[in-house]
């Protein structure tokens, strides 16, 4: 199912840059996300002053990580027929070590999301990424239609 996810994101991604441009598609992707995760956390001007340069570089982290790994994964699946069961399996620990190495930054920036944010509203935040995520494909998907 993540893979799936991926590759819809891709797909997406590359609609909404083409539709666009690329510059201004991750513009109004990025306008759109602060939007709607502003509206769904119901911040506040001063916490929304604070939250976001934190949330910023927590994106900027999570955006370098999923980039490797998305190269590594679009490689297997072109691929993987022909590679060797221990170079799959090599990819199957470079994926548990991904998903340890998001879930590491996701831990470390909890604490910096709390300090300046409500605990009610780092909860929320976790429900409004994935939301947007599946807004952001709905909207994609219409207007591919």
């Amino acid at each position: 199912m993540r893979i799936l996810n991926l590759i819809a994101a891709f797909l997406i991604s590359g609609f909404v840059f083409n539709a666009f441009g690329q510059k201004s598609g991750e513009e109004n992707i990025k306008t759109f996300k602060i939007a709607f995760i502003t509206k769904r956390l119901d911040l506040t001007s001063e916490q929304a002053e604070k939250f976001w340069p934190i949330y910023n570089k927590y994106e900027d982290e999570l955006r370098v990580l999923r980039e490797a790994n998305t190269k590594i994964l679009l490689n297997v699946y072109v691929n993987i027929e022909t590679m060797s069961d221990n170079e799959l399996n090599d990819i199957v620990n470079q994926e548990l070590a991904f998903r340890q190495n998001e879930l590491d930054i996701t831990k470390r920036y909890i604490p910096q999301f709390k300090s300046v944010l409500p605990i009610r509203k780092v909860l929320k935040l976790f429900k409004a990424e994935e939301d947007f995520k599946k807004e952001l494909i709905r909207r994609m998907s219409q207007n591919n239609r």
